[in-house]
């Protein structure tokens, strides 16, 4: 293999999901799950790659509304001081727009010899070892000029995974015959006893240049949409990272196509490596409990919950004491604003609740109480029809936009640090146990100069409450009306 050849990490941080509905949400989607450790599945994908040998850079593909909160994670775990960059969809358009948008990326700033090693951010994988193993030997196939996906050897007749038929040995892998969509039970099983099937993984290596090429012969209407949406992205300022912010009306133009229907089962040069890595793509509450260890009678619990004869549940309520009385075969989620009470075997069905949700446009299905925002987080606290209560916590030297409400008044109380307060054509320094009232109509600004976390309880009181309730004139994160209309 050519050294020369760098590899360049492209986490693809995209989807909701629905399934593992009320931890993840439409705005803060699975990448963002915490695990038992307190790591989020990105800054474990992030970690994975940064491990590798020979990485000096990691792009990732997100949404722009998912900016700041992917750079918070990365920031927490980037030790190693690794370059990123970033390319921001302004809507999701599946994985071979994504993929191509980062292949072009790479072509332009790291050379067509490059390769991407592309990865889900929402996966899981237990045994790093064994996948630096698998990438270097998808390395050796991408430098042949392969497109190359990993397999992962099965252990169970899986219906909801994606298989990959191997052909031809090769020297790191094989060639893939064919690609196959979910069986049924029985044939699973006819895979699993043969032998000749592994589960796809979603993950892919490839020169930069092969992948182009092929998309240009197998999906040129992706590559060009991916092109146009570049051409005209805007770069956003930032010292720590890259920023590409991807054109709306050239990225909207991409088929909302997967990179395997787009190009890999159309490739006449897919190989493909197979690994037993631990790898999980935790698309389920069920596939999470697999994950975590069993109490004498079959229930996995995370918090603190008091049992009288309850058998193989899952009970996941970090918040509160949960109580359960002889139940089985239960997954109890409990969060501040939502619990879900399912079947153990129909955790796939979760979807369901939140394809409701979201026709009724309940916030449950965007948002959690705590909202993350570039400056920091807010908690809703009570929320009536006439009063709003926050919990407001802005990181040090955050500053929330220089805004105005038409329908609202707000008093902010200072619990620790010191803020820095624009109202109206006053400035003041408040500390804790100090207060301000800002009168609807008034422009003001929160800001914490301090180097600690500012603590504020907001008051809100008005006709209207909404968050759309809002006109910024000047934001530090280049934020506008548009794009996020809220504090």
């Amino acid at each position: 293999m050519n050294p020369l050849n760098g590899l360049i990490p492209c986490i693809i941080s995209g989807g909701s999901g629905t399934r593992l509905w009320p931890v993840s949400r439409q705005n803060m989607p699975k990448p963002f799950m915490r695990m038992h450790d307190d790591q989020s599945l990105l800054q474990k994908t992030f970690l994975r790659a940064s491990h590798l040998p020979g990485v000096d850079s990691v792009l990732t593909v997100t949404n722009r509304d998912l900016l700041f909160r992917t750079l918070d994670d990365y920031r927490a775990v980037n030790t190693g001081q690794l370059g990123l960059d970033l390319l921001l969809e302004p809507f999701g358009r599946n994985t071979a727009a994504a993929i191509a948008v980062a292949a072009l990326h790479v072509q332009e700033f790291f050379g067509a010899d490059a390769q991407l090693l592309v990865m889900p951010a929402d996966h899981l994988i237990l045994d790093e070892d064994a996948f630096a193993q698998a990438v270097a030997q998808a390395r050796e196939l991408a430098d042949a000029g392969y497109l190359v996906t990993f397999g992962i050897q099965p252990d169970r007749p899986e219906t909801g995974f994606g298989y990959i038929e191997q052909g031809t040995a090769l020297a790191q892998g094989f060639r893939v015959q064919r690609f196959v969509e979910k069986p049924d039970l029985a044939t699973a099983q006819g895979y699993l006893d043969g032998g000749k099937h592994l589960w796809n993984a979603g993950m892919f290596c490839f020169k930069a240049a092969t992948v182009l090429d092929e998309l240009a012969t197998h999906a040129p209407a992706v590559l060009d949409a991916a092109k146009a949406a570049l051409e005209h992205s805007t770069s956003l300022q930032n010292s720590s990272s890259r920023q590409r912010e991807l054109n709306p009306q050239g990225f909207g133009t991409a088929p909302d196509i997967s990179i395997d229907v787009a190009l890999m089962e159309k490739s006449a040069q897919v190989a493909v490596v197979p690994c037993d890595i631990g790898w999980s793509d935790i698309g389920s509450w069920e596939a999470l409990r697999q994950l975590t260890p069993s109490d004498g009678n079959g229930n996995q619990i995370n918090g603190e919950a008091i049992l009288h004869d309850v058998h193989n549940c899952y009970i996941d309520s970090p918040k509160r004491v949960l109580g359960a009385v002889g139940v089985r075969d239960l997954i109890i989620v409990d969060t501040p604003d939502a619990i879900l009470i399912a079947d153990a075997n129909r955790s796939q069905d979760v979807r369901h609740i939140v394809a409701e949700l979201k026709r009724q446009n309940h916030p449950a299905f965007n948002l959690h109480r705590t909202v993350t925002r570039p400056w920091g987080t807010y908690t809703v606290l009570e929320e009536s029809t006439r009063f709003k209560i926050k919990r407001i916590v802005v990181k040090p030297k955050g500053s929330l936009s220089l805004q105005m409400h038409h329908h609202r008044s707000e008093h902010w109380v200072v619990v620790s640090g010191a803020a820095m307060i624009t109202n109206g054509e006053r400035e003041i320094l408040l500390n804790m146990n100090e207060s301000t009232y800002i009168p609807a109509g008034h422009k003001h600004r929160l800001t914490n100069p301090g180097i600690i976390d500012l603590v504020m309880i907001e008051v809100q009181s008005g006709e209207y409450l909404g968050e759309d309730d809002i006109v910024r004139f000047d934001d530090i994160y280049g934020r506008t009306h548009a794009s996020e209309p809220k504090p």
